[in-house]
């Protein structure tokens, strides 16, 4: 049998499948199943800063006895927010208590001044890690590409000076030059980085005239977005990377391994197929790596990868014109 061991963020997984942080796994029961599946980690329910914040407004706009006093105004604020991040230390302290696998706490944020205590009580309730899901839209036109971006940098800074456990950042591709920036990013200390993250897709219901949610769950076809980046960037950045979005069977978590990513995240087909497809994928991998004789994963990581490729933009361009140009 293979040895299926990966090393991500500085931990030792018992294979590259990680349950992504969704709500599979928003409690103990779940987590638990999760791990008896197979599962080589697993990231928690993003714990949201708009969340906690939109509450904390709410509940202050409600007590209306207190608006000619700006300390009861604060105690509310702040109770809100405490509260919240409470019942997720609780889950994180029930998650290891109860489990054996990696369990990294997940912070959902858009600013570095709310998350500075709260991640160091995410270390101490006992996480071994923490990602960080970022994510600016870059749609208001009086801001500059660089100042967007910057709110990335400022609040993993932040963040890896408060914390001694590893931190990872999960990125969407909304960058102007996203290999500069993911580049830069793995300087700053980060120990690793998730592509992509996913969000909500917005349609239109034509008869109720309302906004709606389209394509909640990713699909296959969506694979080649994060593997394409993956195998361009492995090489070249100071950290770990993960890979995200499309990733169903266990053939898409082989593509993705030989494209040099040191674990990947499943959620979607979770959903669709149970815990089962985990088991399944730990399979594959298994009796794949048996086919070719690799003994370890790291045998193979980044076999794909553009390691060898000057200009790995380049050699994605000469793909195409031999596909649809008929060029040999």
């Amino acid at each position: 049998m293979a040895d299926l061991r990966s090393n991500y963020l500085g931990l030792e997984l018992r294979n590259p499948i990680i349950v992504g942080s969704s709500g599979l796994t928003n409690s103990v029961d779940k987590i638990k199943d999760i791990e008896k599946a197979g599962a080589g980690a697993v990231i928690l329910k993003s714990l949201f800063e708009e969340q906690i914040m939109m509450q904390a407004h709410k509940n202050v706009a409600q007590s209306e006895s207190f608006f000619n006093y700006p300390e009861a105004q604060d105690y509310i604020g702040n109770y809100t927010k405490e509260n919240d991040v409470s019942e997720y230390l609780k889950l994180i302290r029930e998650a290891k208590a109860a489990v054996s696998i990696p369990v990294i706490a997940s912070i959902n944020c858009v600013s570095p001044a709310e998350w500075l205590t709260f991640a160091h009580k995410m270390q101490e309730a006992g996480a071994d890690a923490l990602e960080l899901n970022i994510f600016v839209l870059p749609s208001d036109p009086k801001h500059e590409g660089e100042e967007n971006e910057q709110v990335y940098f400022d609040i993993a800074m932040a963040i890896i000076k408060e914390v001694s456990i590893p931190v990872s950042i999960k990125l969407s591709y909304y960058f102007s030059g996203l290999a500069k920036t993911m580049l830069k990013l793995s300087w700053t200390g980060i120990k690793g980085i998730v592509l992509f993250n996913r969000f909500f897709s917005p349609d239109i219901d034509i008869d109720k005239f309302e906004v709606t949610a389209t394509n909640v769950f990713s699909s296959q076809e969506e694979l080649a977005i994060s593997l394409r980046w993956v195998a361009m960037l492995s090489d070249r950045l100071h950290c770990d990377i993960a890979a995200s979005t499309g990733v169903h069977a266990g053939e898409d978590v082989v593509k993705q391994l030989l494209a040099g990513a040191k674990a990947v995240q499943i959620a979607s087909t979770v959903y669709k197929n149970g815990t089962k497809v985990i088991t399944e994928m730990v399979e594959f991998l298994d009796k794949w790596m048996d086919k070719h004789n690799f003994k370890t994963t790291a045998e193979f990581i980044g076999k794909m990868s553009f390691k060898e490729t000057e200009n790995p933009a380049a050699y994605e361009r000469v793909q195409f014109m031999k596909h649809f140009a008929g060029i040999e």
